[in-house]
Parts: C-alpha cells; structure tokens; sequence
C-alpha cells in the first residue's frame, strides 16, 4: 500500500484537523481501488469499531470528496465512489449533536506507535497502535487536563519508540506520574515489553477512567499495568507504593506535562525524593511543554535543590509535516529531562 496513503490514515484515526492532514496527491485520489481502500479502512464501521465521531467524519469527507472531484480529469473514465458518496449523504442526514454536547463525549483516537525512522508497516492492519477514549476538548468546565492526550506525552512516547528511548523500558519496571489517558503507561506495557507498570495520577475520576484504556488494549490484568491514586508531597513509606515497589522494584519513573502548575512543583520534587529513598537507582525522565520558561526553570531548581542530576535528553520534535507517526504541533518548545539522584551516580 502507497505510504502515502498509510500516513492519511494514521493521521485521520489520531484525529489531526483536517487542514493539517497530508492529503493524497491527485494521481491516486482519482483512482477507483484507491477509493474503495480509503471507504473500507476510513468510513465503513463494518469493517472498523473503532472509528472517529461522525462529526469529524463529515469534516475529513467533505473536504475529501472536492479533492477527489478536483483530481478528475475524464469524467467518462473517472468517478467519485458510490460508497463514499453514499456514506457523505448518510452523515447529513444524522442528526449530530450540538458542539456543546460533542465536546462532552468520549471518542476513539487511535495512534500508530511506529519508531520515528519508520515509514510504513507491511500492511496498515499489523502497525502496533494504542487506542484510547479521550475527551478532546473538554477543557472548560472540568478540573482536570487528564482526559486528552498532550503534545509533550506523545514527543516522550516518539523518543521511546527510537532504540536508545525503548532501551529505557524493555524488561524495565515502570511507574507514571500524573497519567492521564494513559498513552505513557500503556505504551510501555503494549508496544515496549515494560515487565510491569504502575499507573498513577492525582484525579480519582482520570484513573477511573484509565481501566477503560486498558481494557481496549487488552492490558486490564494488574499483573501487567497497576493503577491507582497518588498524590503528591505525601511520604511513601508505610503505602500501597512501597509495597507495589517490593513486588515490582522501579526501575524508571516517566511523566509527561506535569511540571505546568508552579504551586504543585514542590510537591512533585518531594515525590521524586520519595521514590529515590525507595529505589535509589532510579532513572526519571520527565517531558514538559515548556510554556511557560519561568515555571519550568522552578522545576529544573527544584529538582537541583534536591541533589537530583538533571540531564537534558538531546532528542528534537520534527515539524508536523516531517512526522510519520505520532502527530502533535511543535510550535511551543518541548523538552525532556532525565533525573538522577547524586548519590546513584559512580
């Protein structure tokens, strides 16, 4: 299959906007078996449970079949597909729900967990993937960030997949900080041969809500991937983590955008300490959207304060249109700090 054609889709199950999406160039969207390919992978739930919203749908159909319709050249020898039009007229007629109510409901995202140098898998159906239900725009309104997928998880999640990031996690013990979705842990444990993962956040109601993640990736065994609460500040010993870190001794600890929130910063180095007294030899690497340099650098000072070594990992976000893989916007910098503790180091 053209990896063209694979890349589109890869960015249409991870929901890119479509004025962001790589659309296929002209000589193949007048094709009829091209046609047909794009219905039965993109648009027939037949064949796919785990679609976008219709909404979303209707936006990428739309604007697929003006380009389909630009690419004709003979009109007697080409033509628009009987079953996408079929499927674009079946859309406007259902009866959507309002903006408001959309951004409330979960909707499936599907991200293709290919190593950054990769182009394409043998065929579309075998590229590991993680699925998740994530509520994309729910920000407003709610008190917590943990319902979507972040840009600085899924520019960890890139590093991870190169040789040296996975090296960090196979056959590792892993414990996550501030969770979310879940794309971090559930990487690790799928796609990364992690031997054990302990999901945490803060947010009852996100770690609820992580169980179903793992239950669409086949991981709800807590052999595999353990989750549960974990504030941050409070001491460890004499906790469920103690004991999780005698039954699976933590070998690395990830977070991605947790270092946002100034106030929360102390607590975090405080939890890091605490893990540390656990498990001295422990390797953190935190990825942060540094949106804020000032808040960052706290985080940076606090970690010092602490005796901790920080390293800044040299691994740069390609621009959107350069990646084949995980999609996520680079406009604001990201960055991703490995931590050690002083004392770890010989």
């Amino acid at each position: 299959m053209d990896p063209q054609l694979l890349l589109f889709r890869r960015q249409y199950q991870q929901l890119v906007e479509p004025d962001f999406l790589a659309w296929p160039p002209k000589q193949l969207l007048r094709d009829a078996g091209v046609q047909s390919w794009l219905y039965k992978r993109l648009f027939n739930a037949e064949r796919n449970d785990r679609l976008p919203p219709e909404r979303y749908q209707l936006r990428v159909l739309k604007l697929l079949l003006a380009k389909i319709e630009q690419a004709i050249e003979d009109p007697e020898e080409d033509e628009i597909s009987d079953e996408l039009m079929t499927h674009f007229s079946s859309l406007i007629s259902t009866a959507l729900p309002p903006e408001a109510t959309a951004v409330q409901q979960k909707t499936f995202v599907t991200f293709s967990c290919l190593p950054p140098s990769a182009r394409d898998a043998d065929e579309p159906g075998e590229e590991p993937t993680v699925t998740l239900l994530e509520r994309r725009h729910l920000i407003s309104g709610s008190l917590t960030t943990g319902f979507r997928t972040w840009e600085a998880a899924l520019h960890l999640g890139t590093y991870l997949l190169t040789p040296e990031g996975s090296s960090l996690v196979r056959g590792k013990s892993i414990i996550e900080l501030g969770v979310g979705t879940g794309f971090l842990s559930i990487l690790c444990a799928k796609q990364l041969e992690a031997k054990h993962v302990t999901a945490t956040d803060g947010d009852e109601g996100v770690v609820e809500a992580l169980k179903e993640n793992l239950f669409l990736n086949g991981l709800d065994d807590e052999e595999r991937v353990l989750t549960s609460v974990l504030r941050w500040g409070r001491g460890l010993k004499g906790t469920w983590v103690e004991e999780d870190c005698e039954a699976w001794p933590y070998d690395v600890v990830v977070g991605a955008d947790i270092t946002y929130d100034k106030i929360a910063i102390s607590a975090l180095a405080a939890t890091l300490r605490f893990l540390f007294d656990l498990r001295p030899q422990l390797k953190v690497i935190i990825s942060g959207t540094v949106r804020n340099a000032e808040t960052f650098e706290t985080f940076r000072h606090a970690c010092i304060r602490s005796r901790f070594i920080v390293t800044e990992i040299d691994f740069q976000p390609k621009p959107m249109r350069e990646q084949t893989a995980l999609f996520y916007a680079t406009a604001v910098p990201l960055k991703i700090l490995m931590i050690t503790r002083e004392e770890a180091i010989t």
